[in-house]
């Protein structure tokens, strides 16, 4: 079966129907930000179970409290009607604390990493802090 790309018009619609999300010209792009990293796992995981039953996989990111989802149709080279409909049940997962319209804003300065934590050390070299009496 081909999955069809959406056409610029029905492109350009997504905005209206999917407010909490950025459209790119190939992709949808979404931020979380939960009170920790417990609450996040637990939304990845509700969102694992949906896109398994609608057999369309993100593509996505969690650093401690935060999730980054993007979406897009690798079958036809962009958007499509199965991009939208997972868009809407992640949407209906999203807790309101979590951002989107009526959350809080993602953070400005898109801090990534483990510095991203609020107890973790200032980072210096590498991505981890050196852990002491490991080699």
């Amino acid at each position: 079966m081909t999955v069809q790309r959406l056409s610029p018009d029905e492109i350009n619609a997504l905005g209206a129907a999917l407010p909490a999300w950025t459209v790119l010209p190939d992709r949808l792009r979404r931020q979380w930000r939960f009170r920790d990293f417990s609450e996040a796992f637990g939304f990845m995981s509700r969102v694992a179970l949906a896109a398994e039953a609608l057999d369309h996989h993100p593509e996505w990111s969690n650093v401690w409290n935060r999730v980054t989802i993007e979406l897009t149709t690798h079958d036809c080279g962009g958007l499509s009607a199965r991009d939208l409909a997972l868009a809407r049940r992640i949407d209906s997962l999203s807790p309101p604390s979590a951002g989107g319209p009526s959350g809080p804003a993602p953070d400005p300065a898109g801090s990534s990493g483990p510095s991203a934590h609020p107890k973790a050390p200032a980072q210096t070299t590498g991505p981890w802090p050196a852990t002491p009496g490991r080699g």
